[in-house]
């Protein structure tokens, strides 16, 4: 579905990241682990046009192109949700800024809450809510957009453990339930070898992909599996040996 070729990003004089490639297959949930502060946020908004690429290539079912604006949702680290705007308000926003049929949408969205665990909650603000229901109602947004590639950048990362054990089941639906293809970075190792058919690891700045994990055991998933403790350690020694490095 997506192939990323030699992609460069520099902030003035420091390089980010050059020549990374990263290649998504259709219907897969792909995670990205790295160190933080190595870019991989920076390559998120590269790919989805927030900010400009300055070199490399970006292939959308062999189709060139400059980002992937139209083609992916892109959910981010914070909810982002409008504290004026109702939850049912803040979902419905992709269906006011792409012109949808407004009842269809809300249609749509009602029974996304329902799905979602949100039911009843239509018309509560972001402030009434907790911090996991507020990351549901931003599932809901993403989901609004109706694109088949959903980038989410640390979408638990904000919540207690408990809230983001019930989250990381849904966002396991939206690959079997909603058949959505999905690229996620985070730095929870065990959450990836939960959720992930596909792991990228990434190097500290300037970024660049050190391994690639191909998951093959069904879900849901227990880490009492030895392939999975395997690759975690390989994941900390690399990640661990990658951090003396830096600061030697």
């Amino acid at each position: 579905m997506l192939k990323v070729g030699s992609v460069t990003k520099y902030f003035k004089d420091q390089k980010i990241f050059s020549n990374l490639d990263l290649t998504v297959a259709k219907g897969r949930f792909h995670v990205i682990v790295g160190p933080s502060g190595c870019g991989k946020s920076t390559l998120f908004d590269g790919l989805t046009g927030v900010i400009p690429l300055d070199g490399g290539s970006i292939s959308w079912n062999h189709e060139s192109l400059s980002n992937l604006m139209y083609h992916a949702a892109y959910m981010q680290q914070k909810d982002l949700l409008l504290p004026w705007f109702s939850l049912l308000d803040n979902a419905l926003l992709p269906a006011v800024t792409s012109g949808q049929d407004m009842k269809d949408a809300k249609n749509q969205a009602q029974s996304l809450f329902e799905r979602l665990g949100l039911k009843g909650y239509e018309s509560h603000y972001a402030s009434q809510v907790s911090g996991g229901m507020r990351q549901r109602c931003a599932l809901v947004r993403t989901l609004m957009f109706n694109r088949d590639l959903i980038l989410l950048d640390e979408p638990l990362s904000a919540v207690d453990t408990i809230t983001r054990r019930s989250l990381q089941s849904l966002l396991l639906l939206l690959q079997t339930e909603f058949k959505k293809t999905i690229l996620m970075i985070t730095h929870d190792i065990e959450e990836a070898l939960l959720l992930a058919d596909e792991i990228y690891l990434f190097s500290p700045m300037p970024m660049s992909m050190s391994r690639h994990f191909i998951l093959d055991s069904p879900k849901p998933r227990k880490f009492n599996d030895p392939t999975l403790l395997a690759i975690k350690a390989d994941v900390l020694d690399k990640l661990e040996g990658d951090l003396i490095n830096e600061q030697g």
